[in-house]
């Protein structure tokens, strides 16, 4: 019993380890972020789109972020989710056992793979072939999309097959018994039973979109500016921070806290939706 209670209070405390180091980090940021909102306005920050740190007054409206950062998520989520989809409708209900040994494990090695590196293909191979055949200058939007699309796929990939096979298989045997084909039962019965699993995986590939830095930084341009085409390039909000905290000092640098608050208020929406849906209904 003593034993017992010891490993309780270790897997408790390595428990409360991470509430606490989430706890410090939201605290840090309020705490760095909050007095230049409430000095300059939220709604000064949020809806004006003209980001100069420098400027006599300096102004940090972040809404040319915000709208690069939905343009560059949406775009990945348009890549990723038709072929993240259809790959784990093929590698759970149609693929060879022995194909998915060897591609499921494959797929999942692309989550290991640094962002560094999508972001150089991205720079090298990508940002070239768009300027060349598409116009613009290369980096943008469209450029941004794709890569971030390609790096969603592990999780939108693993998610949506283990929601798939956790399907009771009874309810495909029934389906077949009423004469149905392979592809009616997956479209009408397995895909509907497995939506909640499949939703939380495009809404947990969304906020790994969102939460990108590197890999965006390399292929958008990071032109602070509205997109009104997928070849424009943009800067997102996890780029403006990484590109100048290196430098910024004083409201500067809380102004890149604050649009830290905004992407970590972003991201906790989606996984709490993520989290809610796929929990299972009672």
């Amino acid at each position: 019993m003593k034993q017992e209670k010891a490993i309780r209070l270790i897997l408790l405390g390595l428990a409360m380890s991470a509430v606490t180091a989430l706890a410090v980090i939201t605290v840090f940021i309020l705490k760095e972020g909050v007095p230049l909102l409430v000095r300059h306005g939220i709604g000064a920050m949020l809806f004006n789109s003209n980001w100069d740190p420098t400027a006599e007054p300096p102004s940090f409206g972040i809404l040319a972020m915000i709208a690069g950062s939905a343009a560059v998520t949406g775009g990945a989520l348009l890549v990723g989710v038709p072929v993240g989809l259809g790959s784990a409708i093929f590698l759970s209900e149609f693929a060879p056992r022995r194909l998915v040994t060897i591609v499921k494990p494959a797929i999942e090695l692309l989550a290991g793979i640094p962002s560094v590196v999508f972001g150089f293909m991205g720079m090298v191979v990508l940002a070239p072939w768009i300027r060349e055949h598409l116009g613009g200058r290369g980096p943008s939007v469209l450029a941004g999309s794709i890569i971030l699309g390609i790096m969603i796929l592990p999780t939108v990939i693993s998610i949506s097959v283990d929601a798939l096979r956790a399907v009771p298989r009874s309810y495909r045997e029934g389906s077949f018994a009423l004469g149905a084909t392979g592809w009616q039962t997956t479209r009408r019965v397995v895909l509907p039973a497995a939506r909640a699993g499949i939703v939380a995986s495009i809404i947990l590939g969304m906020g790994r979109a969102v939460g990108e830095t590197m890999a965006v930084i390399m292929v958008t341009g990071n032109a602070v500016q509205i997109p009104h085409s997928p070849l424009d390039s943009v800067r997102t909000l996890t780029s403006n921070i990484a590109l100048e905290m290196g430098y910024a000092s004083g409201d500067h640098q809380a102004a890149l806290f604050a649009t830290g608050m905004v992407l970590f208020v972003i991201i906790a929406i989606l996984n709490t939706i993520a989290l809610v849906i796929a929990r299972p209904r009672t």
